[in-house]
């Protein structure tokens, strides 16, 4: 339904947003008010601490379209996005994170995009203010490792601001597995797609929550959830050193005969060291599929909802 009776959700995951919140709200306020359709804004507590849900019930009694969900602890970004979309009720749903690095006054910008007809509408981050050359470099890199490695292209710079249309809201909520990389699969699932590209502001106030450490494991969680590649070059790789280790002995075998044969070769060390090494990493790769296949045996839950408040 793309018409002036349409409902808008739009999904906020936030862990420890208390500053941001009310200045998120206001900019909202501003980009919403022209819209055509009716608006529900859905704020998804990952466990902050620092007073945030406070803040998001003093702005439900100013405005009757905020809706709150609370999770029994901190799952992640990606389980928050999530239980936002799978609460939502609108004919399509936009995802936008709360520290308003992400403009909200692309709202109506992508709307008309989604009226024109498309299904999908990503944004690409062409640039992003204070954040590291190294951050940058490295997100650059993933994707196009990702992209390299996989059946799906996501082109550097997208982010998890998008707007989804009804059908593929129901589509992505259908899809089983545990590990959800969500940008990978609302490309996976395609439909019409578009994009809009835009400059990130820094962060208003507080620091990131996506460590190194945490932006490492979200690249291993994309590409091991689209892609079988690693494993195939990890036996490759066993392939391929057990070839040389076998010339290697062939090798040895003539200086043998030839008497020429010398104790304590640097050689041998270097050799065992590299296939160590080798091995180690093969280990590791197939490791990571066990873990998820493990994970998804188990069949947990992605996010435990503690509290839904002021739904109908």
């Amino acid at each position: 339904m793309k018409n002036n009776e349409c409902l808008l959700s739009i999904v906020i995951p936030f862990f420890n947003e208390k500053e941001n919140l009310i200045p998120l709200w206001n900019e909202l306020n501003k980009n919403l008010e022209n819209l055509d359709c009716k608006v529900e804004i859905i704020f998804v507590d990952d466990g902050s601490n620092d007073g945030s849900l406070e803040v998001i019930e003093n702005l439900h009694r100013k405005d009757k379209r905020i809706k709150l969900i609370r999770l029994s602890r901190n799952f992640g970004h990606q389980a928050a996005l999530m239980a936002g979309i799978a609460s939502a009720k609108g004919d399509a749903v936009i995802t936008i994170d709360a520290d308003l690095q992400q403009p909200p006054h692309l709202i109506p910008k992508m709307v008309e995009k989604w009226k024109e007809g498309f299904d999908v509408v990503n944004t690409i981050r062409i640039k992003t203010k204070g954040v590291s050359p190294l951050k940058e470099g490295f997100s650059k890199i993933f994707y196009k490792v990702f992209s390299a490695l996989s059946e799906i292209e996501i082109k550097p710079g997208s982010a998890d601001f998008r707007l989804i249309d009804r059908k593929v809201v129901d589509e992505l909520k259908a899809l089983p597995e545990y590990h959800k990389f969500i940008k990978g699969l609302v490309k996976w699932l395609g439909f019409k797609q578009t994009d809009i590209e835009y400059e990130a502001d820094e962060r208003l106030s507080g620091k990131s929550k996506y460590s190194f450490f945490k932006m490492l494991k979200l690249a291993i969680d994309g590409i091991t959830s689209f892609s079988s590649i690693p494993l195939r070059i990890a036996a490759i790789l066993g392939f391929l050193v057990t070839f040389l280790s076998f010339l290697y002995l062939i090798y040895a075998f003539i200086q043998w005969l030839k008497g020429d044969v010398k104790p304590g070769w640097p050689s041998l060390i270097a050799t065992i060291l590299l296939i160590g090494g080798i091995e180690l990493i093969a280990l590791g790769i197939i490791g990571q599929y066990l873990s998820r296949v493990y994970n998804e045996v188990k069949k947990r839950p992605i996010y435990i909802v503690q509290e839904r408040k002021y739904f109908d």
